[in-house]
């Protein structure tokens, strides 16, 4: 898992989703033209060139209209979800086409048109089919999702984007509650009703690549699982209501409804205010937000930068965690920008003052506990420090916390906020240890070497009454909870949380 989880560090998200689906596709297309499926190569090819043209010009339109900045890949992630699960057709068959062009426009608008201050509701495919049976009596087949000769290819690659943005709890969630529902409302062979929604259904497909949409599902771990639940629940085909029978698009979007009661509703202009290198290659974003904004700190947005130039494979949309806290008023984001620097950090090193980017989906599990009482322990590696900054800081305007802060890197010059965490310790009694695996200078609070076990058990001899939190790249973060567990720390004193702001 860690060379997976290597790899994986190495793609955004949207591009993960985007070849997957274009995997999928193609797969497709080859079992079609040995007749293992029914769908010609031609159909699938033709029907997946009328959605892509028709959601890529309906969605420049509206993103003109309402004056947005579109993800550079999230229409084409929309479209080739649409493809996957409307019946391809023929070239000749022009009012399919139609058809076609039609749902695709009804997605792209579903994203403009059905929002609130800015946050859009439904995840636009199923809504788009849901309307198109609604309207012109075509809806949805799932024709790939069924296909039992893509079924491996649909669940490692689903697997995959549910790993890379650290989702399963969500999926296993919605497997759970929707097999357990199926079994019990079964009123003959439950176990064929099982085995036949697994194997036949858009069950898996369903999971790992609509209900997984970061921009509707909740930003919370406890309300993602609720969410997970609510769609498997309404999944069941044996729950109905009288003579309705939900589809599998209306499941997910009952779902939808919940997630948007539950999450920041939040889409914010930011406005650059001041930039500068707090560390080596480590530069600090600081934004005027057009309305404040209500977080917790170690909480994380997607921001979304327009390129000037042209945008590379890693597309313009990122996580970063919110490296301001709660009292402060402006966002603060921090950035390591390495050589080669991707195109976004490129633009984003760029980015004049005064000009406007835009941020939502506020969402991250690693927060504080509720409990002041309750000793810390930080663990952070590089650019992680970020949620403790936010963190950090914050406890300047709150109550005092017991907190030790381990802070790794490499050299003396990569160490971000060492001003805040020593005027920290002076203030709050915070410790900050700075580790430096390829130093031999010394200053205050400094250590050579990485933060292995003797380090935690010297720095933090009460270390069994702590609550750690772990922020840096994935690796790091398995290392560390491997190395606390070989200490005798439980999972439940040990929080880690989706950081996807690395690549």
């Amino acid at each position: 898992m860690n060379f997976i989880d290597s790899l994986l560090n190495r793609i955004t998200m949207y591009r993960l989703v985007l070849y997957y689906l274009i995997a999928l596709l193609v797969s497709a297309g080859v079992l079609g033209y040995f007749s293992i499926l029914p769908n010609s190569p031609l159909s699938i090819a033709y029907s997946t060139a009328v959605v892509v043209v028709a959601s890529g010009v309906a969605n420049y339109i509206f993103a003109k209209i309402w004056k947005a900045v579109p993800g550079d890949t999230s229409f084409y992630i929309t479209a080739l979800i649409l493809a996957s699960i409307v019946t391809p057709v023929s070239p000749e068959n022009i009012q399919g086409a139609v058809v076609l062009a039609i749902i695709g426009v009804l997605a792209m608008a579903s994203k403009y048109v059905i929002a609130i201050k800015g946050k859009h509701i439904f995840n636009p495919a199923a809504v788009a089919v849901v309307l198109s049976a609604l309207v012109l009596n075509h809806g949805a087949s799932w024709w790939i999702a069924g296909n039992i000769p893509l079924m491996a290819l649909v669940i490692v690659g689903g697997f995959l984007i549910a790993r890379k943005i650290q989702r399963l709890d969500l999926v296993f969630s919605f497997f759970a509650a929707s097999l357990i529902t199926i079994a019990v409302l079964s009123v003959t062979d439950p176990l064929s009703n099982v085995r036949a929604t697994l194997v036949h259904s858009p069950f898996f497909f369903l999971a790992f690549t609509m209900l997984t949409d970061p921009a509707t599902m909740p930003g919370r771990r406890e309300m993602r699982i609720a969410y997970g639940i609510l769609v498997g629940i309404w999944f069941a085909p044996q729950l109905h209501i009288g003579s309705f029978h939900p589809l599998p698009e209306m499941a997910l979007i009952f779902g939808n409804l919940f997630a948007y009661i539950v999450t920041s509703k939040d889409r914010l202009m930011l406005t650059l205010k001041e930039k500068k290198e707090i560390a080596l290659n480590t530069y600090e974003f600081i934004f005027s937000p057009n309305k404040p904004l209500r977080f917790e700190p170690g909480q994380y947005l997607e921001w979304t930068l327009p390129h000037k130039k042209g945008i590379d494979s890693k597309g313009n949309r990122r996580y970063f965690t919110i490296a301001s806290a709660p009292t402060e008023g402006d966002i603060h984001m921090a950035v390591k920008i390495g050589d080669p620097a991707s195109s976004y950090k490129k633009e984003l090193l760029e980015l004049p003052l005064g000009e406007v980017i835009s941020a939502g989906q506020l969402a991250g599990d690693f927060t504080l506990p509720k409990n002041t009482k309750k000793k810390l322990v930080f663990i952070a590696g590089g650019i992680g420090v970020t949620p403790f900054r936010s963190m950090v800081r914050y406890l300047f305007d709150g109550p005092p916390r017991d907190v030790v802060m381990l802070y790794s890197n490499k050299t003396a010059e990569e160490v971000a906020y060492y001003d805040l965490f020593e005027r920290a310790g002076s203030e709050l009694g915070i410790k900050t240890i700075y580790a430096l695996t390829a130093d031999t200078r010394e200053f205050s609070g400094s250590h050579k070497g990485m933060i292995d076990r003797n380090v935690i058990t010297s720095q933090v001899p009460d270390y069994k009454e702590r609550l750690f939190y772990i922020s840096g790249p994935r690796a790091m973060v398995l290392s560390f909870e491997k190395t606390l567990s070989e200490l005798g720390i439980s999972k439940r004193h040990i929080k880690t949380d989706y950081f996807p702001g690395f690549v």
